[in-house]
């Protein structure tokens, strides 16, 4: 497992036109909670600019577009964890080979299990929900989750975000002017059931939010960041090292200053570098898959 800070290595650029459309490594990004499927869009470019062929494919019943997404989430009022990870798993053999999943979030834990079951030639799982058997738990987390989680039937709902609250939980490592953008570029209703499960994961002996963390796989990035309240880096370290005795190659890293943010604010490409590096070293680049 490489310590924290240790993910520097530059990667090759790749010049998109060298690598034929059709033999491109897919790469599939999950968002988490809140987050609408477009805020993965600089992403997406940053990745094609690469030789990837990237793909956000949003949650089961997610309007396609933010202004739609805001006004009619309704559809998504029963979507639970089990029912996104059928979703992807169902995207993803249509593709023509195993892709590259990057999550964030909830969409972290997502990828975790989308690798676990050989769905995935890697993953990247950024600042992801914690799974059964990862016992850490801040106060800091507590905090930011009670305000949804005091009122059972919160768990049938769709739940919305006030840019107050985004500020203080979500994107509380940037400028609050930033933060009002991001939430009115980026941020729908969620609903408020994957909630209610993460957070029972460990009482509950039939929770969908675990991971087989002893599978037989490709390589696995986790990454943290110091400063987030909705998934400490605690609480991905802990889940980093349930990873310590599994035979395949585990990475973690800690982004020094951000927040939970950090896939969507002004921050998003030093994480989506570090990511980058990770496929370079592990030889999920798209010259690799080319050969």
């Amino acid at each position: 497992m490489t310590p924290a800070g240790s993910l520097r290595t530059p990667y090759p650029s790749t010049d998109s036109g060298s690598v034929r459309p059709g033999d491109r490594t897919p790469v599939v990004f999950v968002h988490g909670l809140w987050l609408h499927a477009s805020s993965w869009d600089p992403w997406l470019d940053l990745f094609r600019e690469h030789g990837y062929d990237p793909v956000a494919p949003g949650w089961p019943g997610e309007p396609e577009a933010l202004p739609a997404a805001n006004a009619f989430p309704g559809l998504m009022a029963r979507t639970g964890i089990r029912e996104v990870l059928i979703h992807y798993e169902e995207f993803i053999s249509g593709l023509r080979k195993p892709p590259i999943v990057v999550g964030h979030s909830l969409g972290g834990l997502v990828a975790q299990q989308l690798l676990a079951s050989g769905a995935a030639a890697g993953a990247a799982a950024l600042a992801p929900t914690r799974f059964r058997g990862v016992l850490r738990l801040s106060p800091v987390q507590l905090r930011s989750s009670l305000p949804m989680l005091w009122n059972p039937l919160n768990r049938r709902k769709i739940l919305r975000q006030s840019p107050q609250h985004f500020r203080r939980t979500f994107a509380n490592a940037v400028s609050e002017r930033e933060s009002n953008d991001l939430h009115a570029t980026c941020v729908m209703p969620a609903p408020g059931r994957p909630l209610f499960q993460a957070a029972e994961a460990n009482i509950n002996p039939r929770s969908p939010v675990r991971v087989n963390t002893s599978a037989a796989r490709g390589p696995l990035l986790l990454t943290g960041a110091s400063e987030d309240r909705v998934v400490p880096a605690t609480v991905v370290r802990a889940e980093a090292r349930r990873y310590r005795s599994s035979p395949s190659p585990t990475e973690y890293l800690e982004i020094a200053g951000s927040g939970h943010s950090l896939v969507i604010d002004h921050s998003w490409q030093v994480v989506a570098e570090t990511v980058l590096g990770f496929l370079s070293r592990h030889g999920l680049t798209p010259e690799a898959a080319d050969r």
